[in-house]
């Protein structure tokens, strides 16, 4: 995962744009991808897509000659969506259109003008105060053209049609925690699963018109999305984050909730902010979409800046949060909710090989136990997770329990 991270970083992504395709490409080589191109000018719901954006070179040199910022160095020096430009002029007609972050004088900022036309520079703050006055040649290669959003998704086929959601986003330039290491993720996540019950939906999508434009294209599909999640900031050193859905009470809340409540976490209510769990989670849709990061947006003072490096991205931190991911799958996978078909007293497991029958499991009076509850609470009304956290048995072994008690025919879902 932190190999993918390092090979995707220095790709000049967008909303729009090469660095996209170049990102999809790349992912492409590790799970297959059906790639979409939405034409510029195209509607999608209240939003319409963007002209194309792509750059070649950008610079600022001093009288001298030498390129004082410079886009070949950091794609961060560059407004993201800059009109072109070539002139000459002075340091304050420049001003205005140069970023910095002067309470962290040393790095660059990340910005954006992705709907107002404009053209900018983005430099550290000491960068800034070091040039002299006098003239400045500044040159920005760029084209803002018709051309189209372009978003990959990789599907798993399930036993059922309904699906799991799992979207991030691909338009941020070179970041790594924001969001390489959730594109990362999410790949080692796909090619884990094999063979599921639910159908699984991997979107790789550019933040928020990326969403809006998936949403707009799939209104007759949306419905399937049973369960799903934005994964964001995956790879920093703070504790996990899940965000809940709008819903707030959605099978993906419970199941995030459950998984974390062995892990150093913070599991946070909805707000209409953040990621596109906001768009999924808009009142047409109101899909059951949470969102997981280890700390959140704007919650380390290396977002958003040139520090988000992958230095600062821990592979250690990315198998954990996979792992999160997985046992969340896993419950999802095994949830279900079963009717007892004996349920008038206690049917007796001896006759039927359930008593002791799993000899040699260091689990084996747990999953007795286990069977007990999933007898006593199959009555349509419990999922298994409900039985799980009502007996505070593990929820593999009450899954376990009631696989046995289903082949011996006597829970049926």
């Amino acid at each position: 995962m932190h190999a993918l991270v390092e090979r995707l970083y220095p790709l000049c992504r967008s909303i729009t744009g090469d660095g996209v395709r170049g990102t999809l490409d790349i992912v492409g080589e590790s799970i297959p991808l059906e790639v979409t191109e939405v034409p510029t000018g195209t509607e999608v719901l209240d939003w319409t897509i963007p002209r194309e954006w792509n750059i070649r070179d950008a610079y600022i040199k001093d009288a001298t000659g030498r390129r004082v910022v410079d886009f070949a160095e950091s794609n961060l020096h560059v407004l993201g969506y800059s009109t072109p430009i070539s002139a000459t002029m002075s340091l304050a007609e420049l001003r205005p259109h140069l970023h910095t972050l002067p309470d962290q004088p040393d790095l660059t900022p990340y910005r954006t003008s992705y709907y107002s036309e404009t053209w900018g520079f983005c430099l550290p703050e000491n960068t800034l105060r070091a040039l002299p006055e006098g003239q400045y040649e500044v040159r920005i290669d760029s084209t803002l053209a018709p051309g189209h959003l372009t978003y990959g998704e990789h599907v798993i086929p399930g036993q059922v049609t309904d699906e799991v959601l799992i979207s991030c986003h691909v338009c941020h330039p070179s970041l790594a925690n924001d969001n390489l290491a959730g594109i990362a993720v999410a790949t080692a996540l796909a090619q884990r699963i094999e063979n599921p019950w639910y159908t699984y939906r991997f979107l790789f999508a550019p933040g928020t018109i990326g969403a809006v434009t998936w949403l707009a294209l799939n209104r007759e599909r949306v419905g399937r999305v049973k369960h799903g999640v934005v994964l964001a900031c995956a790879g920093d050193r703070g504790a996990l984050t899940y965000k809940r859905s709008r819903r707030g009470d959605a099978e993906i809340d419970r199941v995030f909730q459950y998984v974390l409540s062995g892990r150093e976490h913070t599991i946070v209510d909805f707000t209409p902010y953040g990621y596109d769990e906001r768009q999924y989670g808009s009142p047409g849709f109101n899909l059951g979409v949470g969102s997981l990061t280890r700390t959140p947006y704007a919650g380390y003072p290396e977002y958003h800046t040139s520090a988000d490096n992958p230095d600062f991205v821990s592979p250690e931190a990315m198998a954990d949060t996979l792992e999160t991911l997985w046992d969340a799958v896993g419950i999802l996978e095994r949830n279900r909710k079963y009717h007892n078909t004996s349920p008038y007293g206690e049917p007796q497991l001896g006759k039927r090989g359930l008593y002791g029958s799993l000899g040699g499991r260091s689990d084996t009076q747990q999953i007795q136990m286990a069977m007990l509850w999933v007898l006593n609470l199959s009555d349509g009304s419990h999922s298994l997770l409900d039985i799980a956290e009502r007996s505070t048995l593990p929820f593999t072994v009450v899954a376990d329990a009631a696989q046995a008690l289903h082949s011996a025919g006597l829970v049926k879902e």
